[in-house]
């Protein structure tokens, strides 16, 4: 079959090649899918670049890409969740990814059926930043019906997900971008919005219950500062903690690790008697079923860019680091 193979780590233009690799095994709890179409996201050139290496160890080569949608042409012995020929999406498990190809072969508990209302490349442009936002929004210790929430970036693919899951919840959803984007993401569940270019979030925002980060760097502290005592920052670019290491059942020396890289933001959340947590999204099919239900339910489109072939999967990854994409860009094979 023919695949988006990583074969050396390093900075862009990234060393992928579209080639023929073997055919993937089905084990007894596997589902082999054909892939119809695949998201392509920042996550990938984090991958390509080496950055995520101490979250996960991927050795190249390595047949790239995290979510897919497409349809089960064969089960293992043990699988129960679907049945040939059903269409399904996934964020891919972390320890075996590969969406960038013909076939890829998914742990069942990965799967979740594909709405109705989506087609393929509308449910693979959602699958990853879906899952996010649920996982983010599941760290939100005591959240609860009217709390406010400040989702930074909310203009951009995450905030499409993450604002009507959050108001499916019950909370007052801020969010801050361009002007232009303002209606939409009103429609999407936001009741307060910020425009960046005539307002800084940090200056007048004060006592909000809850944040989730899209930014990182300094833009954590500043958002620790707009949260009330008691509040919970959720970060996914922030970096891991101690806390992150444990709850993901790292060993010991990564724990010590990842314990000792967040010291400095998790001093700052408690000096103001906050928390901090970090996410990295990993596979869950039941959840990434119930984030799909809920985004049809309110009638939230998915938001697909360009869609390119398997073959240009460089110009894709391109096209990702370059930024600025009005919808998530989409290879299919």
């Amino acid at each position: 079959m023919k695949a988006a193979v990583l074969m050396r780590y390093g900075k862009a233009p990234y060393a992928v090649q579209v080639t023929d690799v073997r055919d993937p095994e089905v084990g007894p709890r596997d589902v082999l899918v054909r892939v119809r179409a695949a998201g392509v996201n920042p996550l990938d050139t984090m991958i390509a670049r080496k950055e995520v290496s101490l979250l996960v160890g991927y050795r190249t080569p390595l047949v790239m890409g995290n979510e897919l949608a497409g349809e089960v042409e064969a089960i293992g012995a043990e699988v129960t969740r679907v049945r040939v020929g059903q269409r399904v999406m996934c964020r891919m498990p972390l320890n075996r990814i590969g969406a960038f190809a013909e076939y890829a072969v998914v742990d069942q508990d990965a799967l979740a059926p594909i709405p109705d209302a989506y087609s393929f490349e509308e449910a693979a442009a959602v699958s990853l930043t879906a899952l996010t936002a649920m996982q983010a929004l599941d760290l939100l210790a005591g959240a609860g019906e009217g709390d406010s929430v400040f989702i930074s970036g909310g203009t951009g693919s995450l905030g499409a997900t993450a604002i009507p899951l959050a108001a499916a919840r019950g909370l007052q959803v801020i969010t801050s971008g361009n002007a232009r984007h303002e209606q939409r993401v009103r429609e999407l569940g936001a009741t307060r919005f910020i425009d960046y270019r005539s307002q800084d979030y940090a200056d007048v925002l004060r006592d909000i219950d809850f944040v989730i980060d899209s930014l990182g760097g300094r833009e954590v502290d500043r958002q620790l500062g707009i949260m009330r005592s008691g509040g919970t920052l959720v970060s996914l670019r922030g970096g891991p903690n101690g806390e992150f290491a444990r709850r993901a059942g790292y060993g010991p020396l990564k724990r010590a690790l990842f314990t000792l890289a967040g010291t400095r933001v998790d001093r700052a959340a408690a000096k103001r008697g906050q928390r901090y947590r970090f996410v990295f999204v990993h596979s869950d099919g039941a959840q990434l079923e119930r984030a799909a239900t809920i985004l049809v339910e309110r009638g939230v489109p998915a938001q697909v860019g360009q869609i390119l072939p398997l073959a240009q999967v460089s110009e894709a990854l391109a096209r990702v680091d370059a930024g600025g994409a009005s919808g998530k860009v989409v290879v299919t094979p």
